[in-house]
């Protein structure tokens, strides 16, 4: 049985009690099973929240946006994996392309970070994808392996533990799609340039009417989902979807 995972990366949407609200009109339609996974990234004042409202609830994880690689410090406005951990997080998102693009974080710091997620017994996912310009220049393999680089020297058991999401950047919040076709076969190089057992998820404008065909695809094992999770009958919508 294929692992299936929903993903929903809420970005700078939702505090504590909207989340409350979003996931008490979400769960009524939550539906459990072997291998089926919801995985909730709110931002950092919403984790303990949603965690809290989640932790009986089989098959649910919550996850941080971003965290620092160091432990604590003078480090304003940054999350450690430890504190993450303590208000309930048990995964991270590691290089998303806004804190790429926007933020300017290089895959050297996205190295530190993975490393840093590990080592707190949490689970990194690693987030992977080319611009347009990129894509159109036929650089996509390039540029997602050079984004891969941020896991070289990692053990196989380490490396195990690691999830990718591909996210072409030119699809996100853009209504564009990759044609699942096309998802897979950037997913099947990512699952060649490391484990044939890893775990790879699709993002990028994932929404009802086009998830059930990504998801269907053999290197897809899932979606991470950003504007279409932040509102309950979509959200309930995608993670009804299958993979048949």
């Amino acid at each position: 049985m294929k692992r299936l995972i929903f993903a929903g990366n809420w970005k700078m949407h939702h505090g504590p009690e909207s989340a409350r609200r979003l996931i008490e009109a979400w769960m009524p339609g939550w539906r459990p099973s072997a291998g089926r996974e919801a995985w909730f990234f709110p931002p950092a004042p919403a984790i303990a929240t949603v965690a809290q409202m989640l932790r009986d609830h089989s098959g649910c994880a919550v996850g941080v946006q971003n965290v620092h690689w160091e432990a604590s410090g003078a480090f304003t406005g940054e999350t450690s994996v430890a504190i993450a951990r303590e208000a309930g997080a048990t995964l991270a998102l590691v290089g998303h392309s806004e804190r790429r693009h926007v933020f300017g974080e290089t895959d050297a710091e996205c190295a530190r970070k993975v490393r840093a997620v590990l080592a707190g017994e949490m689970t990194p996912v690693l987030c992977v994808g080319e611009t347009l310009t990129e894509r159109e220049a036929g650089q996509t393999e390039a540029v997602v392996r050079r984004h891969l680089s941020a896991l070289d020297g990692l053990a196989g058991d380490e490396l195990a533990r690691v999830v990718i999401a591909y996210e072409p950047v030119w699809a996100i919040g853009t209504g564009r799609t990759a044609k699942p076709e096309d998802a897979n076969e950037v997913q099947r190089v990512i699952r060649a340039a490391l484990m044939p057992s890893q775990v790879i998820l699709y993002g990028g404008s994932v929404k009802p009417d086009n998830v059930a065909a990504l998801v269907a695809q053999p290197h897809v094992n899932g979606v991470l989902v950003g504007g279409a999770s932040i509102d309950p009958a979509q959200w309930s919508a995608i993670t009804s979807a299958t993979a048949d």
